[in-house]
């Protein structure tokens, strides 16, 4: 719709004027309106890096999590195998800063070409509470393993990545990536060991159900597995991606009426 061009358009020179950047064009001009639309990104990528709220609930989920953990673990059959199943990006890493530098830069960070850069030579940093998480997990003796899709051709510098981080129990077969669908790399552990928890950021971290299907299906599929939230499947916050960017809003119909 032509207002809506307009005014991201508007609202991204605007934006990129405030932050200083010009990103690469012709002489250094200003791009075009409709080259900087993943300013509409910035918003939630500004909730999700900076604001204290995102880090609080991200702590809070994190302290949550382990308390039932230590549940989980008491009402194990003795002798139980126990593993957890963990996602990466924006679960246990923050890789904000590439995402930043992209919008920075007006390029669609969706579309996930800078992302291989990103991964070998990108410096990501602990979600808050992620650390203390995982570490109290390997003292209970619950394996940990990593199953994210980030790419297999980066298998080393991931590992080397969760290394520097001191995340507990980073071992080339514990560091799931992507070759096999999540579906089938999460069967394979849960073939080995009993399954506790499972943790993430997006729905089909913990079910191929989810992967693919539209909103309301992801809606209908959530209050279907509701017990399961908070209780064996725990959900990080992002506000930067997700199958839910290009979903329309719901707006009230009233005129607008502006009060001076």
């Amino acid at each position: 719709m032509n207002i809506r061009k307009i005014t991201i358009g508007t609202i991204a020179l605007a934006a990129l004027a405030l932050a200083g950047c010009a990103p690469a064009g012709d002489e250094g001009e200003a791009p075009a309106a409709d080259e900087c639309d993943v300013v509409e990104h910035a918003m939630g990528l500004r909730w999700q890096q900076q604001s204290a709220e995102a880090r609080a609930l991200q702590g809070q989920v994190y302290r949550f999590a382990e308390q039932r953990l230590e549940e989980l673990v008491a009402e194990a059959d003795e002798g139980a195998d126990l593993a957890i199943i963990t996602d990466l990006d924006e679960t246990a890493v923050d890789n904000t800063e590439l995402l930043a530098r992209d919008v920075a830069e007006c390029h669609d960070y969706s579309v996930w070409d800078t992302w291989d850069h990103w991964e070998r030579e990108g410096e990501a940093t602990l979600i808050p509470g992620a650390l203390a998480f995982f570490e109290r997990a390997d003292e209970l003796g619950v394996s940990v393993y990593y199953v994210s899709d980030r790419t297999e051709e980066n298998h080393g510098d991931t590992v080397a990545m969760l290394e520097k981080l001191e995340l507990p129990q980073v071992e080339d077969d514990r560091v799931l990536l992507l070759g096999p669908p999540k579906e089938e790399r999460r069967a394979a552990v849960q073939a080995e060991h009993e399954v506790i928890m499972q943790l993430g950021d997006t729905l089909h971290d913990f079910d191929a159900s989810f992967a693919g299907a539209d909103l309301e299906t992801q809606r209908a599929l959530v209050e279907e597995h509701a017990d399961r939230f908070g209780n064996d499947w725990i959900v990080l916050p992002n506000a930067t991606y997700g199958s839910w960017e290009d979903a329309e809003l719901r707006a009230w119909d009233a005129p607008l009426e502006v009060e001076e």
